[in-house]
């Protein structure tokens, strides 16, 4: 009896084992997670950046600029930081930008022009240009919906008096004088107001080679001028001339100072 007994109660020993293991789900001890260590802080600085989309030739106002958190070691030397200038945000108040500025975009000096009044078309000007104004009206300044950054194609009108001589009728021609021009301002406002989608004014101020200045004042002498607006498509961004190009312009003056035939600078 003693035996079985003891045979009994090693059965029942074993089951009970079984039965807490299968309890148990028969995982294994987890194993410690493994200490996670906090990255260092980042180091920031305070930048001048712009607020708002600046476009060329835009008077800066407080709204459109003030301070962004960035990361120090990201900060380029040439950016603005408020540790070094504090009183960077009235320093550009006023100022005219030289170049488009995205928003977001950091701004440093070489972005604007700290000048008010007649000195800020020469500082837009690109190296190498010349500003030309020019009279317009609703007529022959596509009435009223050329504004500043847009391309334009500049017409002449002018009696043709050569054919006038050979058949005795009055003949009036009218020829692309240049072509893809950019317009830096429209009167005074080199920028839209107030939302404001048209602006008719009385003058235009464009930009050109010394070449092409030339033809423009020489073209206003024999007939009228106007402006034929292009297509966003049809203004690619203005490539330095080449000699080739420099050739072509001093002709063209010649053409259209004498009225040979239809003149046409590339700009």
């Amino acid at each position: 009896m003693k035996a079985a007994r003891l045979v009994v109660l090693g059965v029942a020993i074993a089951a009970g084992g079984i039965a807490a293991y299968l309890a148990s789900g028969g995982r294994q001890p987890e194993a410690p997670k493994p200490q996670v260590v906090a990255p260092p802080p980042l180091e920031t600085v305070e930048v001048l950046i712009a607020k708002a989309d600046l476009i060329r030739g835009q008077v800066i106002d407080g709204r459109a600029i003030g301070w962004q958190i960035w990361p120090k070691e990201a900060a380029n030397a040439i950016f603005i930081k408020k540790a070094e200038r504090p009183d960077a945000i009235n320093q550009f108040v006023g100022a005219i930008a030289r170049v488009p500025v995205a928003e977001g975009q950091p701004i440093f000096d070489p972005m604007v022009v700290f000048a008010k009044g007649s000195g800020f078309m020469a500082a837009i000007l690109p190296k190498g240009m010349r500003a030309v104004s020019m009279e317009i009206g609703p007529e022959n300044g596509v009435g009223g919906f050329v504004l500043p950054e847009d391309h334009v194609d500049i017409m002449l009108t002018r009696r043709d008096k050569a054919a006038e001589k050979a058949t005795g009728v009055e003949k009036i021609v009218s020829e692309t004088i240049l072509r893809n021009v950019r317009v830096l301002a429209v009167d005074q406002a080199v920028e839209e107001k107030n939302g404001q989608k048209v602006a008719i004014g009385k003058t235009a101020t464009v930009e050109l080679t010394p070449e092409q200045a030339e033809t423009l004042v020489q073209s206003r002498q024999l007939g009228t001028l106007s402006l034929a607006l292009r297509s966003l498509v049809d203004s690619p961004s203005t490539r330095p001339e080449s000699a080739g190009q420099k050739e072509e312009a001093r002709s063209s003056i010649n053409t259209v100072r004498y009225g040979v035939s239809n003149a046409s600078v590339q700009h």
